[in-house]
């Protein structure tokens, strides 16, 4: 069956999926989005073309009032049915593109390892978990996150962190952006007007601040970690760091420092947000225990799976003070960001099953590897860099020469394919998801681009 209304020639197949009144709207709303249909043009009449097409009136009628409805066509009594005034054609389709440089050698320093992701493993907790879960898991929820996970999660960081967690002060996010903006936003509707943020940084805990309403206000950190005396003459009330591998220097926060932290805080009523982003990947021997197991009342710990696991998998957890859960679960129900319940029962059951244990043995080996890997090819093609931090995580920083510009570097770098981020007078090069030869091609690059604006 086909008819020609002008250069267009709809064809309908009773044989095809999809009844006779979708194939002949789909037919005509294409041709009117893509142009060969213009605004204006005048169609048959519901007999005339249902005559043409060998087919009933009343498939012509649902199909010309079904896109009269989407605004496709206009109608009015004793006038026949055209091309409606505002519909135009549509640009051709354009494939969407990542944000995301494309690097041949990137040497992304918040990357896991992506292929090492256990896909089967996950996918059998998935099943496991819509196996087991009773029909009211699969509801709206708790704000705080599914009971199955809160549990899993208490009985893996009180053994594995040596943390404290209270069934009704864990709260389960979508990863630490989203629960350290959850917190930001809650602090700034109790007064909060400052925090307190590490020098270097993670960019989110100053980009989540700023767009929280708070002034994020510099501390300096050393190898020893962050400076707590400079933290007190501050004035805030609120800091956020990394206390088990800061970020990006790779140091631990020193014992002395720990206690003078914590004791800041109680003696300012202050909060410490804890960012415990890989704790579980230092290769030399058992991370530091969390400072939330301290002081539960003073430190909101987030962690997440996005160094664990990978960041598609977009869960994490939040340890709150009593003082603070109530508002954190509020914001929480009111913001929707919740992650999907099936995927929180389905890392209830990964945790359970000792997968999540599994793939992080398997890891520190991987990443122990890969460092030495970056160390040892440094050592050779750009000797004059010094590597920094302690045996830990997916990333190392590398303090340049006083003659090289990191940002220039950077540069240069990226027009030979690699990507590497700047630090202060450094890099901070990340391995995780490199293997050893891609490493090795990667560091030569750096070196010759490196060599070059040194004039060797």
């Amino acid at each position: 069956m086909a008819s020609e209304i002008g250069p267009v020639v709809f064809e309908l197949d009773s044989a095809a999926a999809g009844t006779l009144h979708e194939q002949l709207e789909q037919g005509i709303r294409e041709q009117i989005r893509s142009g060969a249909l213009p605004a204006g043009t005048k169609l048959p009449s519901t007999r005339g073309l249902a005559r043409e097409l060998g087919i009933s009136r009343g498939v012509v009628l649902e199909a010309y009032s079904q896109l009269i409805a989407e605004g496709y066509l206009v109608a009015s009594q004793g006038a026949p049915t055209r091309v409606a005034p505002t519909a135009s054609a549509e640009r051709p389709p354009i494939a969407a593109r990542s944000l995301h440089p494309r690097h041949a050698y990137h040497f992304d320093p918040e990357a896991p390892d992506l292929l090492a992701f256990p896909r089967h493993q996950w996918l059998r907790s998935l099943r496991a978990a819509l196996r087991s879960a009773p029909a009211d898991a699969l509801g709206e929820g708790d704000p705080r996150g599914a009971p199955q996970l809160r549990d899993e999660l208490m009985a893996y960081l009180t053994r594995v962190r040596g943390a404290a967690p209270e069934p009704e002060h864990t709260i389960v996010c979508s990863g630490f952006l989203q629960a350290f903006t959850l917190l930001c936003r809650s602090l700034r509707e109790r007064g909060l007007d400052r925090i307190a943020v590490e020098e270097p940084c993670r960019s989110s805990h100053r980009l989540a601040a700023e767009s929280s309403g708070l002034e994020p206000v510099p501390i300096n950190v050393d190898e020893r970690g962050i400076d707590v005396g400079e933290l007190a003459r501050s004035g805030c009330e609120t800091v956020v760091l990394t206390p088990a591998h800061q970020f990006p220097t790779g140091a631990v926060l020193a014992s002395e420092r720990r206690s003078a932290l914590l004791e800041w805080a109680e003696d300012n009523d202050a909060l410490i947000v804890e960012d415990d982003y890989d704790s579980e990947l230092r290769y030399d021997r058992v991370p530091v225990g969390a400072l939330q197991g301290l002081a539960p009342e003073r430190v909101c710990q987030i962690g997440s799976l996005s160094i664990r696991l990978a960041p598609a998998v977009s869960l994490g957890w939040m340890l709150s003070p009593s003082w603070l859960s109530g508002a954190l679960t509020y914001e929480q129900g009111v913001a929707g960001g919740l992650p999907p319940v099936v995927d929180q029962l389905g890392l209830a059951a990964f945790i359970s099953g000792g997968e999540l244990d599994r793939h992080l043995r398997r890891m520190r080996a991987r990443y122990r590897s890969r460092r030495r890997a970056l160390i040892d090819a440094l050592a050779r093609m750009l000797p004059a860099a010094r590597p920094a931090g302690i045996p830990a995580g997916v990333f190392t920083m590398v303090h340049l020469p006083a003659e090289i510009d990191e940002h220039v570097l950077v540069r240069a770098a990226a027009a030979r394919g690699v990507g590497v981020e700047a630090g202060a007078s450094a890099l901070v090069l990340g391995f995780g998801n490199l293997p050893e030869p891609a490493i090795e091609r990667g560091v030569s690059q750096l070196a010759q681009a490196a060599g070059a604006l040194a004039g060797v």
